[in-house]
């Protein structure tokens, strides 16, 4: 309506000029004539009576015609305003004009019918559609929104607009003051658009892989007669409920499944927690065995083939993360569910061996090998790393141990081998002499940790694209991901554990030290909290291989001997506990000094377990201005993804996470919280 106001200024000036020209011209004539008169008497005579008659003419015309001229220039104009609101009023979309406060001033026959003809009059425009923020739509020039509307829905586009701009004709339907803003509105009917939208995502594919977890050690462990039926329960469970949500399923090995489904029953298994990872544990096989499933989708790719890496990716972050689960990939967003049961051990040691032999063909490519832990490593972290050092070492080449904070708890450990004489005095290197060393041929090898923020010096992962990941934590969305060598097993109790085995595979003639034994040992020892958490048949053998190769446990046990302020701390700790819904142990760990700021917190999370009825403990300590959380729990409640909520990640049993900017307390209100909104979802 702006333009239109326009144009009618643009045609008055039209106007004046055409019905204005023939009285400038009688006046130019008038003056020419007189300069002429004074020139020459004669032609300025004749010029001047012609002048004089044609200004009479002129007169005689305006006088003649000019209000009839006028009188039909009126009448034109309001003619013109009149079709246009006419227009308007027939105009087959819905339109409005409503006031800063949202009330309809005016409306056409569309939006009349619309809103029930003559119901909308004098309303506001949010009592019609109750969604609409009218905040939102008075405080902009333009504003367009989607809006419900008796099962219809509509894009509503608002414009400001000013009295000024509206025509004449208007004025009087508006009954409105001069100089106040006006709203114009219009309402497209996008009702089957929309559902032809939704209908296109709800039939997008998503790809799918499907992996049975621990099928060879199910079939292994029961008579020979049971196991073609047991596979082939096994298959009919999963067919039957892939068909159950009108999807495809093609076995593509004799425990992987290939998978396909739309968007709209992907919703549908979300909204049932993908029942499948507990009805497939009630096939019967035996009184303590059960199968458990781990699925990868992934969806919102530009083509199905996209689909299927993303679900590569997702089932490979499933297996990482102990299995159990279903890993959601949507584009760059990764969703978990399940994962509640305890990572089930793998009674073979192929994959440590095919490890082995990668690590020596990787080492043995490289001038130098780097190797580093998480901040502020442990004991099972030097553990590790001192064992990848025999290994490289046993190669012939240059190793270093990148740590900058040792702490009270790896400290005895750490001055063995800086105190022996037959260890290099550099094996222990900080992050500014890793980062002057490493170049295109040195290999960084990360241990007990596999997210990068979490190393020791994330930057070194930048410098070279030569990376080994060897880590027993379950894998986050933040993962190193352009390693040469990834080997993460969430069942190992402890890195050390993984990398005695990958040493007894690594070479015939390599030779394990006592000391280096010791720290292997250690690191079990301490993850495990003296073997109680999350041992299996191969961290007791493990353990066996270490003692054939010098550990002494009489040495390792006197070298975590604690000072007595450390009891006090820790037994404080436990005695200041918060009970928080009868079955969670929160409590905050102070005291401490610099030199042990999270080990005393560890410990006093596993003491807390063991009070009568709790299932899972959570101790706080404060360190540099960080709060470190401790979480444990023993097999009810699954710690790991608890501490995500967190920003953190470990285990089912054993987890933890860093929190910046915060209190201790504020973390304790967070943690209550997530696990409240938790237990209500049924996700613990």
């Amino acid at each position: 309506m702006g333009m239109g106001m326009k144009i009618d200024q643009n045609q008055r000036s039209g106007w004046k000029m055409t019905f204005g020209w023939p009285a400038v011209l009688a006046a130019g004539m008038l003056l020419v004539s007189v300069i002429v008169l004074f020139l020459d008497s004669l032609s300025g005579s004749i010029l001047l009576v012609f002048t004089v008659i044609f200004c009479g003419c002129v007169y005689f015309w305006y006088r003649q015609y000019g209000g009839r001229l006028t009188k039909q220039m009126v009448a034109f104009g309001s003619d013109y305003a009149q079709l246009q609101k006419q227009l308007l009023y027939e105009l087959e979309i819905p339109y409005a004009m409503i006031d800063a406060e949202g009330t309809v001033l005016w409306s056409n026959r569309e939006f009349k019918l619309l809103t029930d003809k003559e119901k909308n009059k004098r309303r506001r425009l949010d009592t019609l559609f109750p969604d609409l923020d009218m905040h939102q739509v008075c405080n902009n020039s333009q504003y367009m929104t989607v809006v419900s509307y008796q099962e219809k829905q509509y894009r509503m586009k608002v414009r400001q607009v000013y009295l000024q701009d509206v025509p004449s004709a208007f004025e009087e339907s508006l009954h409105i003051e001069t100089k106040v803003d006006l709203f114009v509105v219009y309402l497209f009917d996008e009702t089957e658009l929309l559902a032809y939208q939704r209908k296109t995502e709800e039939e997008q594919l998503v790809a799918g892989l499907l992996y049975l977890d621990n099928y060879d050690e199910v079939l292994d462990s029961i008579e020979e007669v049971r196991r073609s039926l047991t596979s082939a329960l096994l298959d009919r469970r999963i067919n039957k409920y892939i068909h159950s949500y009108e999807g495809m399923t093609k076995k593509i090995e004799k425990d992987k499944y290939l998978i396909l489904i739309n968007r709209k029953n992907l919703l549908l298994m979300q909204k049932n927690k993908f029942s499948i990872l507990e009805e497939i544990k009630s096939v019967n096989i035996g009184p303590e065995t059960s199968v458990t499933v781990s699925i990868g989708l992934g969806m919102e790719a530009d083509s199905i083939e996209q689909n299927f890496e993303y679900a590569r990716t997702a089932i490979d972050m499933a297996l990482g993360r102990g299995g159990d689960q279903v890993v959601l990939r949507a584009g760059e967003n990764i969703s978990y569910y399940g994962g509640k049961a305890q990572a089930q051990e793998k009674s073979t040691r192929v994959k440590a061996r095919v490890k082995a032999h990668a690590l020596k063909g990787i080492i043995e490519n490289r001038e130098k090998v780097l190797i580093m832990g998480h901040s502020i490593g442990d004991v099972d972290c030097l553990g590790s790393a001192v064992g990848v050092y025999r290994a490289a070492k046993t190669s012939g080449k240059r190793s270093y141990i990148v740590m900058n904070t040792v702490t009270k708890s790896v400290e005895p450990l750490m001055n063995r081998f800086l105190e022996s004489a037959e260890y290099e005095k550099d094996m222990f290197i900080g992050s500014e002499e890793a980062l002057e060393l490493v170049d295109d041929q040195t290999l960084v090898v990360v241990v007990d940790v596999n997210r990068p923020s979490r190393t020791e010096c994330p930057e070194l992962l930048e410098r070279t694209s030569q990376i080994v990941v060897l880590d027993h934590h379950r894998q986050t969305r933040e993962s190193i991901q352009n390693a040469v060598l990834s080997y993460v097993e969430p069942y190992a109790s402890s890195a050390s554990e993984m990398v005695a085995e990958i040493l007894q595979y690594y070479a015939e003639d390599i030779r394990i030290r006592s000391m280096e034994a010791d720290a292997l040992y250690a690191g079990i020892v301490v993850d495990t909290n003296n073997f109680q958490n999350k041992t299996g048949v191969r961290t007791f053998e493990a353990a066996a291989y270490l003692r054939s190769c010098g550990a002494d446990m009489t040495r390792v046990r006197k070298m975590f001997r604690e000072g007595i302020q450390d009891v006090i701390t820790r037994a404080a700790t436990v005695g200041a506990a918060e009970i928080f819904r009868e079955e969670f142990a929160i409590s905050i760990c102070q005291g401490l000094t610099d030199e042990n700021p999270t080990v005393i917190g560890a410990q006093a999370a596993n003491e807390l377990l063991n009070i009568k009825g709790i299932k899972a403990s959570f101790v706080f300590t404060e360190y540099h201005h960080t709060i470190y959380i401790s979480a444990r729990s023993i097999d009810e409640v699954n710690v790991q993804v608890v501490m995500e909520r967190l920003g953190g990640g470990g285990h089912l049993s054993i987890a933890g996470a860093q929190l910046n900017h915060c209190s201790a307390e504020e973390g304790i209100v967070q943690l209550k919280h997530i696990l409240t909104e938790m237990i209500e979802n049924e996700e613990i």
